[in-house]
């Protein structure tokens, strides 16, 4: 039996039905968080790009469902080998795995923590369409996905995660996802677009959100589906440590709402509704690391800072002239670098561990290793996606045409729009008949005398 698993003996944890119930709902809950990007991300591209973002999100729930179970699970949670990724023959098409089994050491079934670490696997490469908008071809975004998670997102949960990963057994603290799910994505982002390039007309064309209510409708479901990413990833709710991360996500998340539009006004005079949901972003991006190993005050600094730095950062695509169309490098990979190393400052030693950060008189031994765990995965990431997009890129080719582009990648790619404007339920249509006459009030009647 592969290690990870335990049988009902004795001596062992017995199932709960309360923690196994509580996971199959954050697991839902993780779930909607991809359409709730779909969304997110719809809503800030133009018209014409609108159902080519949505697919590229949903495209994931499908590829990376069918790869988790054949061996996604295995290379990311099995036996370990040389501490960079696992295997077990068991996990492999999820076929030796009983009903009854538990993951080794908590109180729910293997299947239903395959199942929530599934809903992660599934989103990690959707975070990666947002910097690529209006300009790559679905099937090599397809394949890339297929690519990507196995030598990058697999190996990479587990050496964060995985019994025996090398970043897992140094004692890097990443509680749901800041370096394996965020700084992945973003620095994969980079890698994408350093060599897809820009989109045409960048920095010259106005490129704004079509639908900012589809934004905030997306905003509003990724952070209603978070308090699952993150609460959930302790697997339980027995000790209380689950419930300070589910209000930690909650304080960091309002925090950098405010952070961002207090940035904003100040910035550029206005506060927004792309800032706001935005900043919500950026705040649950940064409290997915620290939020088991901070206290409410410490999840509320963290949230200020990566509030003001994300929505410093989004403005450095201008500067440096890579076009990330919807911000994922400036909100998803520096707040998650921003939330990874602040464990080294607020760690408080009393919550996930007794790993306490240099606020706390822990010294800068925890932040060291926050460091290295940043370092790690954001330049295998960048270098391996890199490697991937141009692999693609010289094959079948990565890029739609320009003229495609231009006239838009949702009918070229697609054979759709999203919005139609030539029915009689949009747009404004032109009158082929005449208007038909008012009707003519009928005449009163007599007044007659009894």
């Amino acid at each position: 039996m592969p290690p990870g698993i335990t049988t009902l003996a004795a001596d062992a944890p017995e199932l709960s039905a309360a923690n196994t119930g509580f996971m199959l709902i954050c697991s839902a809950l993780v779930m909607l968080m991809t359409p709730g990007l779909a969304f997110f991300y719809g809503g800030m591209v133009r018209v014409k790009s609108t159902l080519n973002m949505l697919m590229m999100s949903f495209i994931s729930l499908g590829i990376v469902t069918v790869l988790w179970v054949l061996y996604g699970f295995s290379l990311a949670f099995g036996a370990d080998v040389g501490s960079v990724v696992g295997w077990s023959g068991d996990y492999v098409g999820l076929s030796g795995i009983g009903v009854t089994e538990l993951w080794d050491g908590y109180t729910i079934p293997v299947y239903v923590f395959a199942a929530f670490q599934l809903m992660f696997a599934v989103l990690t490469p959707a975070l990666i369409s947002g910097a690529l908008a209006d300009r790559v071809k679905f099937t090599a975004w397809a394949l890339f996905i297929v690519l990507w998670v196995t030598v990058v997102y697999f190996p990479v949960a587990h050496w964060v995660w995985g019994t025996g990963g090398w970043l897992f057994e140094m004692g890097v603290i990443d509680f749901a996802g800041g370096t394996a799910v965020h700084i992945n994505a973003g620095a994969a982002a980079l890698g994408v677009i350093l060599v897809i390039g820009k989109r045409v007309g960048f920095k010259k064309d106005p490129m704004r959100p079509h639908s900012l209510p589809l934004v905030m409708l997306g905003a509003a479901l990724l952070w209603f589906g978070w308090f699952g990413f993150n609460a959930g990833s302790w697997l339980g709710n027995d000790d209380g440590v689950g419930a300070v991360m589910f209000l930690n996500t909650q304080v960091a998340t309002a925090a950098a709402v405010l952070g961002w539009l207090v940035y904003e006004k100040l910035r550029h005079g206005s506060f927004t509704t792309l800032g706001a949901a935005s900043g919500a972003v950026a705040g649950l991006v940064a409290i997915t690391p620290a939020g088991g190993s901070v206290s409410p005050l410490g999840a509320l600094a963290i949230g200020v800072i990566a509030g003001v730095l994300c929505a410093m950062a989004v403005g450095l695509k201008y500067k440096f002239g890579y076009d990330d169309s919807l911000d994922v490098i400036g909100v998803h990979l520096v707040g998650g670098v921003i939330g990874s190393v602040l464990v080294g400052f607020f760690a408080t030693g009393g919550v996930q561990s007794d790993a306490a950060g240099l606020f706390y008189g822990g010294g800068v031994e925890q932040l060291g290793k926050q460091v290295v765990g940043v370092v790690a995965v954001l330049a295998y990431s960048l270098v391996v996606s890199a490697l991937l997009a141009l692999a693609i890129h010289r094959t079948i080719g990565m890029r739609v045409s320009e003229d495609d582009e231009v006239s838009g990648i949702d009918q070229v790619e697609h054979a759709e729009t999203a919005y139609d404007f030539s029915g009689t339920g949009g747009g404004s249509v032109a009158r082929t008949t005449a208007p038909a006459p008012a009707p003519t009030a009928a005449p009163k009647a007599k007044k007659v005398d009894a």
